[in-house]
């Protein structure tokens, strides 16, 4: 890195003379550790500073598709929407694909649109099936970088997945539920959106491993395919209450609360223990009331800066970086964000 600059640029930089920098280059010794700190430091704020000349002005257009429930929709939009000023001096301007329900059809269609259309990205939350994954194969070959959130589609050429530890937060929320019951039989209500999604997959996974291993007396029942909505979703656990008695919990993977609430309500039945996913209006009002007990969260706001700068890196405006899974947030009624 340090061929891109002059010597007297270094050391202008670093506030010492040319020569110094010229034997902490060429490790000639007899410069003290600090001194070549200073150097080295220098060499760092100079490349920062011409990576951010070179994005002055750059605009890149993006695109946000998404198969989720309207409000995780809301969440993720307001959360890239207060990301991208962030990320000046390139400019970004994001379109806008999100539907609550979406045949995988309709979602293959809108992706081939985004590659007939050009994009410098696409931010994509979508179920892991085949077609999906070849459309994003097309994206990628026609020098679209793609990069997936909530849940991923590995077996794409998408370049990232950002996000929660899905596996770990099944976990955790078994180790509070197992806590939570105690040591008596008992028996909790898996709810998933849909099965075609591997980030809930991965979830249920991580829960039923983490039961059996420290909890083997809950047993657990599951319902899908309620999508998230309030309506199919509370229809699917009224069913579930009503084919077993010995529900007393529910780990919510995939939304519909406040419609698993009113189920529980309308059966006449006590939800001792209820974790959901993600600090929306609606989650965010059930912990207030202490309608549920506690809910796993990570923040948006990072996982949609860390999918720009993908992006940005896939377009050489930014060196590569490694980037982790989003720590998991247990929140209760004490600790919400504001």
């Amino acid at each position: 890195m340090s061929r891109d600059f002059l010597v007297k640029e270094i050391a202008a930089q670093a506030g010492v003379s040319v020569a110094t920098v010229d034997r902490v280059l060429n490790q000639r010794g007899g410069v003290r550790s600090l001194t070549q700190q200073r150097v080295t430091e220098a060499i760092g704020d100079l490349a920062a500073q011409t990576r951010q000349r070179a994005l002055v002005g750059r605009r890149f257009t993006i695109d946000l598709v998404m198969e989720a429930p309207a409000r995780f929709s809301a969440e993720v939009r307001a959360a890239l929407e207060a990301e991208l000023p962030m990320l000046q001096p390139a400019v970004f301007r994001s379109r806008f694909h999100l539907a609550e329900a979406l045949p995988e059809s309709a979602m293959i269609e809108t992706l081939e649109r985004i590659r007939n259309r050009g994009s410098h990205g696409v931010i994509l939350k979508a179920p892991d099936v085949p077609e999906v994954a070849a459309a994003v194969d097309r994206l990628a070959a026609a020098f679209i970088p793609v990069v997936t959130i909530a849940t991923d589609l590995p077996h794409a050429r998408r370049r990232a997945y950002v996000g929660i530890d899905n596996r770990a937060a099944g976990e955790t929320a078994a180790y509070l539920i197992g806590e939570w019951l105690g040591s008596a039989p008992s028996r909790v209500l898996v709810t998933l959106s849909s099965n075609r999604f591997r980030g809930e997959e991965e979830r249920e996974v991580g829960f039923r491993q983490a039961l059996r291993h420290d909890y083997p007396w809950v047993s657990v029942s599951e319902v899908s395919e309620g999508r998230g909505i309030d309506r199919e979703t509370g229809a699917l656990v009224g069913e579930a209450l009503a084919a077993a008695p010995d529900i007393v919990a529910v780990y919510s993977v995939g939304g519909g609360n406040r419609a698993i609430v009113a189920a529980f309500a309308a059966a006449g039945r006590a939800c001792r223990v209820f974790v959901g996913h993600d600090v929306d209006a609606d989650n965010a009002a059930l912990l207030r009331a202490r309608r549920i007990s506690a809910v796993l969260h990570h923040e948006l706001r990072q996982d949609m800066r860390t999918a720009c700068r993908h992006i940005m890196v896939a377009h050489g405006a930014l060196p590569e970086f490694a980037s982790g899974l989003s720590p998991v947030q247990v929140i209760t009624p004490f600790n919400l964000p504001g």
